[in-house]
């Protein structure tokens, strides 16, 4: 047997095993969310693009956050709600490593952003006199484009070793999308090396910016304590607690999902972490910026009225 041959033409994809009646209940419950995921990031996308004050380096990054979003999402839950309406849940072998390998780089994405949206934050409430050269445009988009890059130079890297790796069957992924550990299962060969890299990367892009995070955070604190300014207080606490709830939950979620031990979580609990890291998150994110943000509700505001008067 070839170490590059593969024998799987196309994938069937479990999904959630539910009554036939209860999956168009999950395909109208999933579409009202995704379409929700959209709307939400779409909106703040738009607010940042057309409201002049928010075009800051923190908005810049929070517009990436909102197009890494949609891409993240959008990579899943279409195939998702289509095989919700299917009695054939299938996918082709090629689509499903595309599948994988998008969701892999978008995830290490949001991940890498969110570390530098936290090292934005830094910088203005430590060093406020230094902030505008800091955080020029050029370091903005660099910052911004190493996120990218990285990212689905990672996402390679699992997919090269991916192929290497002869698929012979079982021919079914007990999931709703070919999430990584699942197409580890298909292979008809040794995946110790895989997984190795797989939970070594997940140190990496998780441990590691959890802790940058955390140290970013600390010092925005005591430098909070430190103003005198009840309200400049109140305000840096504002910014910097919307930021922290989507750290919490972007991190909590994919650290049990790919760090916790196997034995922890059945199957269907990990397929409820996977929707709530894949479909939730990029949800709330635009909710929690936009109702916890002044700055956002006010340009959404000004938009408005100026609708309103036209």
């Amino acid at each position: 047997m070839g170490s590059n041959q593969t024998w799987i033409t196309e994938v069937i994809l479990l999904g959630f095993q539910v009554d036939p009646k209860l999956e168009l209940f999950l395909f109208g419950f999933f579409l009202l969310f995704y379409s929700l995921t959209l709307m939400g990031n779409g909106m703040v996308l738009g607010l940042i693009c057309w409201d002049s004050t928010l075009h800051t380096p923190m908005y810049f990054f929070l517009s990436n956050l909102t197009i890494v979003d949609m891409s993240y999402a959008s990579s899943i839950v279409p195939k998702m709600l289509a095989n919700l309406t299917m009695q054939k849940k299938t996918i082709s072998f090629a689509p499903c490593l595309l599948q994988t390998f998008l969701y892999l780089a978008l995830a290490v994405t949001e991940c890498t952003s969110l570390v530098v949206m936290s090292y934005d934050r830094y910088v203005a409430i430590c060093h406020p006199l230094r902030y505008a050269v800091i955080m020029s445009w050029r370091v903005c988009t660099i910052l911004a484009a190493t996120c990218w890059i990285f990212s689905f130079l990672l996402a390679l890297v699992h997919i090269t070793l991916i192929l290497r790796l002869p698929f012979c069957g079982p021919q079914t992924i007990d999931h709703f999308f070919c999430q990584i550990m699942s197409v580890f299962k298909l292979a008809c060969a040794d995946t110790r090396l895989n997984q190795t890299v797989l939970f070594v990367g997940s140190v990496f892009v998780l441990v590691g910016p959890l802790c940058l995070v955390l140290v970013s955070y600390t010092c925005i604190l005591f430098a909070i304590l430190r103003i005198q300014s009840s309200e400049s207080q109140r305000k840096a606490f504002s910014t910097c607690s919307s930021h922290l709830c989507v750290v919490g939950l972007f991190f909590g979620s994919a650290i049990v999902m790919y760090m916790a031990p196997k034995s922890r979580h059945s199957q269907e609990q990990r397929k409820i972490l996977s929707l709530f890291y894949s479909l939730f998150n990029p949800m709330l994110n635009p909710l929690i910026y936009s109702l916890r943000n002044a700055e956002v509700k006010g340009a959404l505001r000004r938009f408005l009225r100026k609708k309103t008067s036209v």
